[in-house]
């Protein structure tokens, strides 16, 4: 088989990985993918999807998976099933499910699913009356994409309509936040978990839990994620019974007779609030860096997931995960998530010890390749992600892997995994 993976970061990596360790595949394309990327396959710098779409038909490609979330919401996935290509993803219709929060959370009022108190809105009145009426602290988010950083948690009241005001002037995030969602803080703990779906069925994979502070104990800005962990000993038989029928199935089941099946991957976003689930967000792509903790549990070949689902067939498939842990430890570049850093040159330890080389390994993310040598030359570098048996072991082989990385400026939290370490020791 011969597959394409459309992106360029830690995520599309971590894929690339899982399909490079494949027997069945052949051959592996990266559009545009980063330095590291031509270690497993070949980098392709196409953008333009019509363009990208005649290079898969010429190299007799049989199956394209598509990682960010922007192509999608573009309609990368329309273009190519217009032309009778094979494409892991969500059409532009059910992308919305990421690409408008107005859409996301008005779907979730139709179909009865668990979510917070909200109102959509361009009227800053409105939203002034509804802030109003909330306990403090409140959520306000931009409607659009905004990469991540179109959710501010405004600690009083005031806070919130300047956010509010911001984002309705187009001063915070432009067109993204001229509408905008207004609604009620839910005080729990964040699961992210994951459903690969192709239109009708649906496989879970096992809940992560990401670390979106660039400090340790939560502190400091938030950040696209600065390490992950899986499976999460915060969830149970019980819990996950719950999400699947009162989020994910209805979910799929509404897309569906809405007339826009969900294909690809449902990653939501959930709060657990006395043992219930409330929906916050749903993305329609892989959450990075959770994908990298995600695809090395994946027992089953990469390539015969992401070809069944994208074949209307997962119900043909017996998905089976490792019964181990991952935890991913970002290292990030020395201005992250303020501005953009020198370049630095990144060396590696020749991994002396065997055993450590086959429970840890590197996901490049941020990385350009520079008169032959590779550079960290974006915010989030590359991912340390390391197994075991336990958190505790998958968190120890992960830091030991990132203490013979080296870069400059490098910076990393020290406690991934934390949540569940204190879960461990009761």
């Amino acid at each position: 088989m011969k597959v394409m993976v459309v992106g360029s970061g830690g995520r599309e990596y971590a894929i690339g990985r899982a399909l490079h360790k494949d027997p069945a595949v052949e051959k592996i394309w990266f559009a545009p993918g980063n330095g590291a990327t031509p270690q497993m396959g070949e980098n392709v710098d196409i953008s333009d999807y019509e363009a990208l779409a005649d290079y898969v038909e010429k190299e007799g490609i049989d199956l394209t998976i598509v990682g960010p979330e922007a192509p999608l919401v573009g309609g990368i996935v329309d273009v190519f099933k217009a032309r009778g290509l094979k494409i892991f993803g969500p059409s532009k219709e059910a992308a919305q499910l990421e690409g408008s929060k107005i859409f996301m959370k008005n779907f979730l009022a139709r179909h009865d699913i668990p979510t917070a108190r909200y109102i959509e809105t361009e009227s800053i009145e409105e939203a002034f009356r509804f802030i109003d009426s909330l306990p403090e602290p409140i959520v306000v988010k931009a409607d659009g994409l905004c990469a991540g950083k179109g959710v501010i948690i405004a600690k009083t009241r005031d806070e919130a309509k300047k956010a509010a005001s911001e984002m309705l002037s187009g001063k915070a995030f432009g067109e993204a936040g001229t509408k905008i969602v207004v609604e009620e803080f839910l005080d729990g703990y964040e699961l992210s978990v994951f459903a690969v779906c192709d239109g009708k069925e649906y496989v879970i994979l096992p809940a992560a839990q990401d670390h979106k502070r660039l400090l340790d104990h939560d502190e400091g800005p938030n950040t696209g994620g600065m390490g992950a962990y899986a499976p999460t000993p915060l969830i149970d038989e019980t819990l996950y019974g719950k999400i699947e029928e009162r989020i994910i199935k209805p979910t799929v089941d509404g897309m569906a007779e809405e007339g826009m099946p969900f294909e690809g991957v449902l990653f939501a976003g959930l709060m657990i609030v006395g043992g219930e689930p409330y929906t916050l967000e749903f993305n329609v792509r892989f959450g990075d860096p959770e994908c990298e903790v995600l695809m090395p549990l994946l027992k089953t070949p990469a390539s015969e997931l992401f070809d069944k689902a994208a074949s209307g067939r997962l119900k043909e498939l017996e998905v089976a995960f490792l019964d181990k842990y991952a935890v991913g430890v970002v290292m990030a570049s020395k201005n992250y998530p303020y501005k953009s850093s020198e370049p630095a040159e990144i060396v590696v330890d020749k991994i002396v010890h065997t055993e450590l080389a086959e429970k840890a390994h590197i996901d490049f993310a941020g990385v350009s390749l520079i008169d032959g040598k590779l550079m960290a030359t974006g915010g989030r570098v590359l991912v340390c992600v390391g197994l075991g048996d336990s958190i505790r072991e998958a968190r120890d082989n992960a830091y030991m892997l990132c203490g013979q990385v080296h870069f400059a400026g490098k910076q990393c939290r020290s406690d991934i995994a934390y949540q569940a370490l204190a879960a461990e020791n009761g």
